[in-house]
């Protein structure tokens, strides 16, 4: 989710137009994400136990309390859909094949929509240590495929005899970035819902985005899938202002949950949607948020949220 570098992202293309708008008190149908009576997302998996976006991350984000896992997708050479919050390999958080370390001044140059899987797959995650983050342990590992997470976290799922996970999966599109760090938007969404389609998983997942392009292009396509609307701030903007730019109401709203307020909460749940602020990583801050009446929250500890959020 969050933002790093230029990367926070926004979209849009157009195909099969069906125009579905949610009604304010439409109850969820029970399997929804938006059904779920508080929903605790594992930012990035579990960010502050695991290394990012990868699949020790999920496993870890299940086993501590997460109810979904929520994930940054991004888009190789040969089209397959990779978990990465960003389309290049940034210095902090990955090393070059055989461990050799990354300059920042090159990250932007180790591209992954220019790699093919293979080639991205052969750079090393998780050595790197991170003072934000100081529970986080060191696995080695590496850029997973959506499909192999979601193989690796619905079979965990099954085998520790829990519910199947819900998925919160970002589409990290900037029009700048069109067809330089990712596909133009249409082809970015398909590539993504072919794999949720094919994993028979789509009503278990959330595609949500700072990119309107993006939310729109799947509103009008796939008119079933779960969507959310990812804002840093309002800004001069009203939500109404927001709302109207797309055209149509989101299932979900998130934001940045130092500008969540009573008045928020209120003008998000009368038109319908359900709100979850990111990334909240203090214990008291999560009690007030809940005691407050958001729906949900994110977080790169799952395990504060569920032993401290009964």
């Amino acid at each position: 989710m969050k933002k790093l570098l230029l990367l926070s992202f926004l979209f849009m293309g157009c195909d099969a137009i069906q125009i579905v708008t949610t009604t304010p008190g439409t109850p969820a149908p029970p399997d929804s994400p938006t059904a779920l009576a508080f929903n605790i997302q594992g930012h990035r998996g579990s960010r502050g136990l695991m290394p990012e976006n990868t699949i020790p991350a999920f496993i870890k984000g299940l086993d501590v309390g997460a109810t979904t896992l929520e994930m940054d997708a991004a888009i190789t050479k040969d089209e397959q859909v990779i978990i990465s919050h960003d389309p290049f390999f940034v210095h902090n958080v990955a090393n070059r094949p055989q461990g050799k370390m990354i300059k920042q001044e090159e990250e932007k140059n180790l591209n992954m929509y220019r790699m093919n899987y293979d080639e991205v797959k052969s750079y090393e995650l998780g050595t790197q240590s991170d003072p934000s983050f100081p529970y986080r342990q060191k696995v080695k590992t590496y850029v997973p495929l959506l499909a192999d997470v979601i193989d690796a976290a619905d079979a965990h799922a099954i085998a520790t005899k829990r519910p199947l996970p819900y998925y919160n999966i970002e589409i990290k599109s900037h029009r700048p970035f069109d067809n330089i760090f990712y596909p133009e938007v249409g082809k970015y969404a398909d590539l993504i819902i072919a794999v949720i389609l094919k994993k028979h998983i789509e009503k278990r997942v959330i595609i949500q985005s700072f990119d309107v392009r993006a939310l729109k292009y799947v509103h009008q396509k796939y008119p079933a899938i779960t969507l959310e609307l990812n804002l840093d701030n309002l800004g001069s903007r009203t939500l109404s202002d927001t709302l109207n730019s797309i055209g149509f109401v989101p299932n979900l709203y998130s934001t940045n949950y130092r500008i969540v307020t009573d008045q928020l909460i209120k003008q998000v749940k009368e038109r319908g949607m359900k709100i979850i602020p990111y990334v909240i990583n203090d214990i008291n801050e999560m009690k007030r948020l809940k005691a407050m009446g958001v729906d949900g929250l994110m977080t790169d500890y799952p395990n504060m949220a569920k032993d401290n959020l009964k």
